[in-house]
């Protein structure tokens, strides 16, 4: 039985304030704005999804872009709050749901050197680092690594992804809905 529930559901408007505070605490003064996020619900190439937890407080999000069979994961943020309960790897696990869902065959991001606990997420789930793009980050010039799965329909994704979904269903209960709700 699950330790602890959330529901995740697309991004609204409304989430925006709750989201700017995440970013702010998690990132200082090299957040993404408010206006970025709204820009990025209008966008029909991107999806954002949101954790809330049973209060209805967003607890974490995430996106990513639609490009052609490629999934390119644009962000993901957890409330510290938060950190260490499955939330990311949930959210991680929707980004893949989503690629199913929309026939995406392959999941590509960019990910800080120095976060090794993000790079540990996306290696559990089969991601590859392929390369590296020097001084990628602005706030401090931190190079990035450049991840890349699989074709997720390949039966050795499938395995992988399903021996951690069953791990994660283990730990944490997630809720999806309003999915059509979108404003």
């Amino acid at each position: 039985m699950a330790d602890f529930k959330i529901k995740i559901r697309r991004m609204q408007k409304i989430d925006l304030d709750q989201i700017e505070k995440i970013e702010v605490a998690s990132y200082g003064d090299h957040h993404w704005s408010k206006q970025a996020f709204a820009n990025e619900l209008s966008n029909n190439y991107a999806r954002y999804y949101v954790a809330l937890n049973d209060k209805n407080e967003v607890i974490g999000y995430m996106g990513l872009w639609h490009i052609i069979d490629e999934a390119h994961f644009s962000t993901i943020c957890v409330s510290p709050d938060y950190r260490r309960k499955s939330v990311g790897e949930a959210l991680f696990k929707r980004l893949i749901d989503d690629c199913y869902e929309n026939l995406i065959k392959y999941i590509t991001l960019e990910v800080r050197v120095s976060n090794l606990t993000a790079q540990g997420l996306y290696t559990k789930y089969g991601l590859k680092n392929l390369g590296t793009r020097k001084g990628y980050y602005q706030d401090n010039n931190e190079d990035a690594y450049i991840m890349w799965s699989e074709n997720i329909f390949y039966d050795k994704f499938k395995a992988i992804y399903d021996k951690n979904v069953r791990e994660l269903e283990q730990k944490i209960e997630i809720i999806t809905g309003e999915e059509e709700k979108v404003c």
